[in-house]
């Protein structure tokens, strides 16, 4: 073969494996997207159905997780359900939850930062506003590890 035909032959195996390592990469990051979603669709549901318990377990078991709202920093999990529970004490007040997802974005491989509305209808009052939410991959698991929302 001649060095011209090479080259071409070259050329095309490099372009052929960084456009499939490239779709590869991409797949898999549609799916851990998807995974992420499913997540916050179970959130909204069981925040719907006033199981702040179910709504939590998308958030890390840990003394390590961090809430920032309206009154500051929350460090736990127990403490932040604990306040879910005080401020969402009945079915009237937790009414039903939707996300908007605006952006998921990755943040390393194991983590993504997801920015988003909320939407809460209920009969003690809409309410509405903004968050970020960072999920890492634990124990082969997404897991929220800090939330802020206002």
């Amino acid at each position: 073969m001649s060095n011209k035909l090479n080259s071409v032959l070259l050329t095309f195996v490099a372009i052929f494996f960084i456009s499939f390592n490239s779709n590869a990469q991409n797949s898999k990051e549609d799916q851990q997207k998807k995974e992420i979603i499913a997540i916050m669709k179970a959130q909204e549901k069981a925040w719907s159905e006033n199981d702040l318990k179910g709504f939590m377990a998308g958030y890390w078991k840990s003394d390590s997780l961090k809430f920032y709202g309206r009154n500051g920093v929350t460090k736990g999990w127990a403490k932040t359900l604990a306040n879910y529970e005080k401020g969402y004490p009945t079915k009237e007040h937790t009414g039903e939850l939707k996300f908007k997802i605006n952006d998921i974005s990755k943040i390393n491989e194991g983590a993504y930062f997801v920015m988003g509305e909320y939407h809460l209808t209920r009969k003690a009052g809409n309410a509405n506003g903004i968050f970020m939410i960072i999920f890492k991959k634990i124990n082969g698991k997404w897991k929220i590890i800090a939330d802020t929302s206002c």
